[in-house]
């Protein structure tokens, strides 16, 4: 299932072949969803967010699926509006470093403060999105497109750790790839 998912992303982030001049790349869904993929940080953040559900539970890990989203909507707005956020490739960073240790240290907060780190990181996550739409796209489905491939790696970490839940080393070892991965974005190594 996780590689038909992987599969059916890798698909959907093709570019067509333009081999004729006079082909506008405007930047709708598709640019919108390709944004979340093409980033590392952003990969490793919301393959993080996935991941993290599954250690709350079915109601809760979905209550999480859900913020990140939502709150991400509301930065990509500010992006597209241009309004200054501070700190934005420092949000986007911590928040791999942050949830991944999350997962590797079985830190499971309260719903409501889980909610409030995803939320808050998504922000950041959303303003990089919004900020970074070519100015040709349609904000609306540029946006629908972010929402889409964000809510597609969620999905892939969901299934990774729902796979791999029955191994304490393996959910460890993904977990602290995915904070090193964040660690590496903040200070710059990577």
């Amino acid at each position: 299932m996780a590689l038909l998912a992987m599969a059916g992303i890798m698909l959907a982030s093709t570019s067509p072949a333009l081999a004729h001049t006079g082909h506008a790349a405007g930047g709708g869904f598709l640019t919108g969803f390709r944004h979340p993929l093409l980033g590392a940080d952003h990969v490793a953040a919301m393959v993080a967010v996935g991941f993290w559900s599954i250690c709350f539970g079915r109601a809760a890990g979905w209550a999480l699926l859900a913020v990140f989203p939502l709150a991400m909507i509301l930065g990509g707005v500010l992006g597209m509006a241009a309004i200054p956020l501070p700190g934005v490739e420092t949000g986007i960073a911590a928040s791999a470093l942050v949830i991944g240790l999350a997962v590797l240290f079985r830190t499971n907060p309260p719903l409501v403060f889980a909610a409030v780190i995803v939320a808050f990181f998504a922000i950041f996550h959303g303003y990089a999105h919004g900020a970074e739409m070519p100015g040709a796209a349609n904000p609306l489905a540029y946006a629908a497109g972010f929402v889409v491939g964000t809510i597609s790696l969620h999905l892939c970490g969901a299934g990774m750790g729902f796979l791999i839940r029955g191994s304490q080393l393996a959910t460890r070892t993904a977990a602290a790839a995915i904070a090193l991965t964040g660690m590496g974005f903040l200070t710059g190594m990577l």
